[in-house]
């Protein structure tokens, strides 16, 4: 008879599971831009939700994501290890964040999310570089977002 799993065997794989958004972050390529693809039908149903709700939701998911970074991070033995991927599930929903969901914001706001993500503008140079920790892992994504938001809403905007 084998012996259940220990409690916390479950929470590192609950960790993982997260932090990789349900395993994504392990794809071998482009980790960070497939796992920000988890972002689509999470808009697609943060947008049915009232702002207040969204917002909630939105806060709750990004301290979920400094808690689920900070101990990937550790099980990882790096603090921003690729397979770590619901900071970008986050920097882009703060790029949709309060939208009517539609197919060309969510094309158009990722491309521009992945764009910003890459180039990290300051101050999402900063985190990315000083803030070693789940905290710094997640705010340069949602740094990233805000930019990601302002253009997405100038595109909308003229288009």
């Amino acid at each position: 008879m084998t012996e259940p799993p220990k409690t916390e065997e479950l929470l590192r794989k609950l960790i993982l599971l997260l932090a990789s958004n349900a395993g994504l972050g392990y794809a071998p390529v482009a980790s960070g831009t497939i796992g920000s693809l988890m972002g689509i039908p999470f808009f697609y149903y943060l947008s049915c939700f009232s702002w207040p709700l969204q917002l909630v939701t939105f806060i709750a998911l990004l301290f979920l994501s400094f808690w689920a970074c900070d101990e990937a991070g550790k099980i990882y033995g790096e603090a921003d290890d690729g397979r770590i991927v619901i900071d970008e599930l986050v920097g882009y929903l703060a790029t949709v964040l309060f939208l009517p969901f539609s197919w060309g914001a969510a094309i158009i706001g990722f491309f521009w999310f992945r764009l910003f993500d890459i180039l990290k503008p300051g101050p999402a140079g900063w985190f990315d570089r000083e803030m070693k920790n789940g905290v710094g892992v997640t705010l340069d994504d949602v740094v990233a977002g805000i930019y990601a938001a302002i253009a997405l809403r100038l595109c909308l905007w003229i288009f």
